[in-house]
């Protein structure tokens, strides 16, 4: 038999038809929703006067238009409002559990889905939203849909969907101290560059990628659209079975034995085809940020801003980035003063992260110049970090610890950043805009956005780990 991926495996598991010539259909197994991408969609079974198919394989929360302060009041932007009450509607007429504003179980979709045991190896995952892939790091094929397939899941459990062509990446060798998962994924997507993995599926493996924790590993896949490719995965393995077994849901389950049996088959044949393979040592990696208005313009933070002709972009792409946030080619940004630090967003708002931040800025103090938003990923997240006393650590360092949202990941809800201000960001995008109109954004590790925050300027946190 011939090797195969294990997202061949996944893949052709799931496929119910094939059209000639055509994409498969492919059974989803779980279906996430939230307030921004789903209202059309319900509109559309309405029209059409059918009901959910499979309502127990969707779950939904709100999330991105969510405020995080005063949780407990009626959400003043009437857009924001309108949108999450009509998600409530929608989801009590089509019998959908909700996790609304205040629910326990409430928080950012990508970061509730693993915590309360939805997401599973092997599985088939999709939501409205591109940063789906996160659920790739449990060994499973999960990625973002518009909201006409939205409607199609809802209608049919199933999706039309082309099969993407498959990308190895291999990260080898040991991190350097101060280098996290964040790093990794910034420095991946600065080789590939923003669309090198267009058209592709990506497997992340190498010594370095299997020493992650599964919140490193989230990160890592999360990010994976964020090079053009359709989703990735890491294969499960001892920890990702670990971090199943701790979710009571999931470790109470009569058959729970019998699927770590089976999950454990989850890997791809020894010797099968990729159609691309990347070779990285994880060594070569230092801390990482972005200077420009994508997330593959990224480099080592104590480097230079290249030259325009060295840009995937293009020259005129590249200096109108650069002219935006205000840089120069050659220029060093290590020091450049900021405004504004986020730690969140389901790339990095997870209770590792808050750990992380609270760690490093323990015993020091918030730069004055520096306005911080630090936002849990879900309600588990917020009381995990108050049982562990980081809201404590945050506090005593000048530091509020918001409610769950999706905050400052985007503007979609009040947490923006004002035009022409520099914001170091632990969130996934730095497009224009992404954060506020004008807004200048540049993604880091909460270890980077850490020590930017105590410093006021971007700083290594390698100088400040020793200290």
């Amino acid at each position: 038999m011939e090797p195969k991926t294990l997202f061949d495996k996944l893949w052709d598991n799931h496929v119910v038809s094939s059209i000639e010539s055509g994409p498969d259909v492919l059974y989803i197994d779980q279906h996430f929703i939230h307030e921004v991408t789903s209202p059309q969609a319900f509109e559309g079974l309405r029209q059409r006067g059918i009901r959910v198919f499979r309502p127990g394989k969707t779950v939904a929360t709100a999330d991105h238009n969510i405020p995080t302060r005063d949780q407990h009041l009626t959400i003043k932007d009437e857009l924001s409002r309108n949108q999450v009450e009509k998600l409530n509607d929608n989801c009590r007429e089509f019998g959908i559990d909700y996790f609304g504003l205040n629910h326990p179980k409430n928080g950012i979709v990508h970061v509730i889905g693993p915590e309360l045991g939805y997401t599973m190896p092997g599985m088939t995952i999709v939501c409205g939203d591109s940063h789906t892939s996160t659920h790739g790091a449990f060994g499973n094929i999960a990625f973002g849909i518009g909201t006409s397939e939205v409607e199609m899941v809802l209608a049919t459990q199933c999706i039309l969907q082309a099969k993407p062509k498959k990308m190895k990446i291999l990260v080898n060798g040991k991190l350097q101290e101060g280098v996290t998962s964040k790093d990794i994924i910034l420095y991946i997507i600065s080789q590939v560059s923003s669309g090198g993995a267009t058209g592709y599926f990506v497997e992340y493996c190498g010594q370095a990628i299997e020493a992650l924790s599964m919140e490193g590993r989230m990160t890592i896949c999360n990010m994976s659209i964020e090079m053009g490719a359709r989703g990735g995965l890491i294969a499960p393995d001892l920890i990702t079975f670990e971090y199943l077994n701790s979710i009571p849901s999931l470790a109470g389950r009569n058959d729970f034995k019998t699927l770590l049996l089976r999950w454990r088959n989850l890997k791809s044949d020894e010797g099968a085809h990729f159609d691309r393979e990347l070779i990285l040592n994880a060594g070569n990696i230092k801390p990482m940020i972005t200077f420009g208005t994508n997330p593959g313009m990224g480099m080592g933070i104590d480097e230079s801003i290249p030259d325009a002709d060295n840009s995937p972009e293009g020259a005129a792409s590249f200096t109108k980035s650069l002219n935006y946030m205000g840089f120069n080619p050659g220029e060093k940004i290590l020091g450049h003063p900021i405004d504004y630090v986020f730690l969140g967003s389901c790339t990095n708002g997870r209770i590792e992260d808050l750990r992380s931040f609270a760690y490093f800025v323990r015993g020091r103090k918030k730069a004055e110049n520096v306005i911080a938003l630090i936002v849990p990923g879900s309600k588990r997240v917020e009381q995990q970090a108050v049982d562990e006393g980081l809201d404590k650590i945050l506090k005593d360092s000048g530091f509020e610890m918001r409610q769950p949202g999706c905050s400052s990941c985007l503007a979609m809800n009040e947490d923006k950043v004002p035009a022409g201000k520099y914001a170091v960001s632990t969130s996934n995008r730095n497009f224009e805009g992404r954060q506020g109109p004008g807004a200048r954004t540049l993604l880091a590790s909460p270890l980077t956005a850490a020590a930017a925050a105590v410093t006021g300027k971007i700083t290594d946190p390698r100088d400040l780990l020793s200290n």
